[in-house]
């Protein structure tokens, strides 16, 4: 019973070390050590002549397109020069320069449970972060020396009316060449086509480069706490590493070059994320760059294509920007649904959700999902819980006789080990027996706990009167009381034969600190935890009475 309360103890103070280490790494500070610039890249914002992007796809191109999103063109008023896109899931703002996303609001998420405003995932003032795009290599227009294509568009506002909408934005070079930038909207998605059709009339070969980019500032943000360690910065994907987190602090160190078939780049935050995904059975070459130690750039840059005279060519790719659903994500690219990023135990967490999800379509309430879930992984673990108890049992039978051995051989450790291990072969005991069924229900209580974190689907999801929401702590503790208070239960219905003073102070303060320690966990899983708890004290019950029919003491 002692081995077992202590790896109790141990792997607690682990698991809150884990989250502590999580929360510094993410939130924690971090020196600031600004980048020299080339001030040709970020001064005006354009890319200019001695920064243009060479067709060769040299060192050069990722920095070349990695400067401030330009206010407005000289030859654009304010009025001209974005367009907005309403669907029933996106609310758009596109600027005609350069034609990127510069505003984003999610429609079917309000920013809190009784708001009427939209989360904004995309957002140029008060922490800029945008979606860009363009052409670029020895012909593209995002490339020259005069800064950015100016698109026009037929209107200033499109709706979303039937199953999709498509959203052309048109410009042309006085050499002849023609580009029609595409957004193509589809209903109840969050995935954009984004398409270039290049029309070349110049009278000689043309050659362009498709490229995009995810642009945000590096300014703290708020959210997280040390229980829920939310990720919030930049990840990639490649042929051979489906899913990489690559966060401010690495675009700051190291800037990403990766050269890779497909791939996919993207900003992650906590349930959302923006994500560029390029052709996947192209050569793309993925890279990062920090702006003036401010903006932090993650993108990816497309093969150089060629269009002969006379000619047309399509380059296309996709933008997301929504939640973190996990299907429609691994439908886009390879990798994707990783972005729902459940640590090290994804594995468990991946079965644990799909069996949630299970069981919310059966019942329509998540609590009772995981009221039921609880229920169900506790049931499949019974007979390890059985063996648990009773070699609890069998251990404390044996206490006279090791306090037996204690007397006899006093302070000789090497006597009293061997004593031991002969009395345990005897009687035919495993003192890890009560332990190794702990070990087994930390990883899948730690792989629900990124579950009920990470998943979208809990954001602003109610259960019962003042639960209104599983993804946050409970508003008035009741669920981390009621907890700490099964934990004494628990206590008082196993017994211990521990004589050391501080070993019972510490584990007659364990239900306080532990009610303590889950004020700040999701309701939904100190939800999971309690139940687990009232399971428990039902199964040792029942175990309790058939040892004793058995004629085994407890």
């Amino acid at each position: 019973m002692e081995s077992q309360r202590s790896i109790l103890i141990i792997a607690l103070a682990f698991v809150s070390f884990l989250l502590w280490q999580q929360w510094h790494e993410d939130y924690g500070p971090k020196p600031i050590e600004p980048i020299a610039q080339d001030t040709t890249q970020v001064a005006a914002g354009v890319p200019s002549a001695s920064t243009s992007v060479p067709s060769t796809g040299s060192e050069d191109v990722p920095l070349a397109l990695s400067d401030d999103v330009p206010a407005v063109q000289a030859s654009a008023s304010a009025s001209q020069s974005t367009i907005t896109v309403t669907t029933d899931t996106l609310d758009l703002t596109i600027n005609l320069v350069g034609g990127d996303v510069v505003e984003a609001d999610l429609l079917k998420f309000p920013v809190t449970q009784d708001s009427d405003e939209p989360y904004s995932l995309l957002r140029p003032a008060n922490g800029l972060y945008v979606a860009q795009s363009g052409l670029v290599g020895r012909d593209g227009p995002d490339g020259n020396a005069s800064g950015r294509p100016l698109y026009q568009a037929a209107s200033s506002h499109y709706d979303l009316e039937g199953d999709s909408l498509s959203v052309p934005l048109t410009w042309s070079s006085n050499a002849g060449i023609s580009v029609t930038k595409t957004f193509t909207f589809y209903r109840n998605r969050n995935d954009v086509k984004v398409e270039y059709t290049i029309t070349n009339n110049s009278g000689q070969p043309a050659q362009f480069e498709q490229y995009a980019q995810l642009k945000q500032t590096t300014a703290e943000q708020k959210g997280g706490n040390m229980f829920m360690p939310t990720y919030r910065g930049a990840a990639y994907s490649t042929q051979d590493d489906r899913y990489n987190k690559y966060g401010f602090d690495d675009i700051e160190d190291e800037r990403l070059r990766e050269t890779t078939v497909g791939g996919w780049v993207g900003m992650l935050e906590h349930y959302f994320v923006s994500a560029w995904v390029p052709p996947q059975d192209e050569t793309n070459t993925l890279y990062s760059l920090m702006v003036n130690g401010q903006y932090a750039i993650i993108g990816y840059k497309g093969a150089s294509s060629t269009v002969e005279s006379g000619q047309a060519l399509t380059l296309s790719s996709t933008l997301y920007l929504g939640p973190k659903d996990q299907d429609r994500l691994a439908e886009l690219a390879r990798g994707l649904d990783l972005t729902v990023d459940y640590g090290p135990l994804w594995m468990i967490s991946k079965y644990l959700f799909k069996l949630l999800q299970i069981l919310h379509d059966l019942v329509g309430n998540w609590g009772v999902a995981i009221i039921l879930i609880t229920i169900i992984v506790k049931g499949a673990m019974y007979w390890l819980t059985k063996k648990q108890y009773e070699s609890m049992a069998k251990m404390r039978n044996l206490a006279p006789k090791m306090q037996q051995l204690k007397d006899r051989f006093g302070d000789d450790r090497q006597k009293m080990s061997q004593a031991m291990m002969e009395l345990y072969r005897k009687e035919k005991v495993n003192p890890m027996g009560g332990c190794f069924p702990l070990l087994l229900q930390m990883p899948i209580f730690l792989a629900l706990y990124w579950v009920l974190l990470e998943s979208v689907e809990l954001r602003h999801a109610g259960f019962i009167l003042w639960i209104t929401d599983l993804s946050v702590m409970d508003p008035y503790f009741v669920l981390p009381v009621l907890t700490g208070a099964s934990m004494w239960m628990l206590q008082k219905l196993q017994p211990t034969t521990m004589t050391d003073p501080m070993q019972q102070k510490i584990m007659q303060w364990m239900p306080v600190m532990m009610s303590i320690f889950f004020i700040w966990f999701p309701a939904g899983l100190v939800l999971y935890w309690l139940i687990s708890n009232v399971i428990t004290l039902i199964q040792a019950k029942m175990i309790y009475a058939s040892m004793e029919k058995r004629g085994i003491n407890k």
